[in-house]
């Protein structure tokens, strides 16, 4: 089940504005290049923001997201028709064989059960052709994110076009490790509607991300830094073998 913030129409709407940011994305972009990757498959592409730039590069892209409230959103965007749209997860995949697979942002943490972080890995797999690769990010727990997260720190006021001003900010409901739950509350100015959105994400160490992969049968290629986040994730680059192939970690320097 998608998080309220993608799911709920009035709350689906606003999120591209109530966080326009999203330089982060350049960096994938540029690792779509340098794999020359002229077929990606973007899993949790969300309102299509990552899909829509490849797609403006001349790359076929196929975004899948469990959310339909946010493929609406993705799907109401200008050139949308050149993106292939699947509500769904990467558990239940079509046929594909893409050069390239993402989980931007905090898609990967959000798949928080161990069987549908295992099946998410299982299908993009499956998806790839013979020496493509799957890219993403997960937070290093050793920043402790979360500790960030209060209301004090995130609230916001936005003016949004034909909505109004928007108030947002985030709270820290749960720490369990792995498992980190916080809630985003928006209070809508115009009639006074609060909306509030429950989240949960799951900080996974970086060998428990290598030896899942390996487990899965890919070969773990690097683990970078987020260019626009230093020292705060990691982001994990693995590649399917070449037919005959068997998975190995090649243990890259952080």
């Amino acid at each position: 089940m998608a998080d309220d913030c993608f799911a709920h129409p009035r709350l689906a709407a606003i999120y591209d504005l109530l966080d326009p940011d999203r330089s982060d994305l350049a960096a994938y972009l540029r690792i779509a290049e340098e794999f020359e990757a002229r077929r990606v498959l973007d899993i949790g592409c969300g309102t299509g923001e990552f899909a829509l730039l490849l797609a403006s590069h001349g790359i076929e892209v196929v975004g899948v997201d469990p959310a339909s409230a946010s493929l609406d959103v993705a799907r109401a965007k200008r050139d949308s028709a050149q993106v292939r749209w699947i509500h769904g997860d990467a558990t239940g995949l079509p046929s594909l064989q893409v050069d390239l697979a993402t989980m931007t942002a905090n898609v990967a943490q959000a798949i928080t059960d161990p069987h549908a972080w295992e099946g998410t890995l299982q299908g993009a797999y499956e998806a790839l052709r013979p020496g493509g690769h799957l890219v993403f990010e997960t937070r290093d727990p050793a920043g402790r994110a979360w500790e960030e997260w209060t209301r004090e720190k995130s609230c916001r006021v936005t003016e949004i076009p034909a909505v109004g001003a928007v108030e947002s900010w985030v709270q820290l409901i749960d720490v369990s490790r792995p498992l980190v739950t916080f809630r985003w509350t928006y209070r809508f100015a115009a009639d006074g509607q609060v909306l509030t959105s429950d989240s949960t994400l799951r900080f996974r160490e970086r060998e428990e991300v290598e030896q899942d992969m390996v487990a899965r049968g890919y070969v773990v290629e690097g683990v970078r830094d987020a260019p626009d986040r230093p020292g705060r994730e990691f982001v994990f680059l693995a590649r399917r073998p070449d037919k005959g192939a068997r998975g190995v970690t090649a243990h890259p320097a952080r």
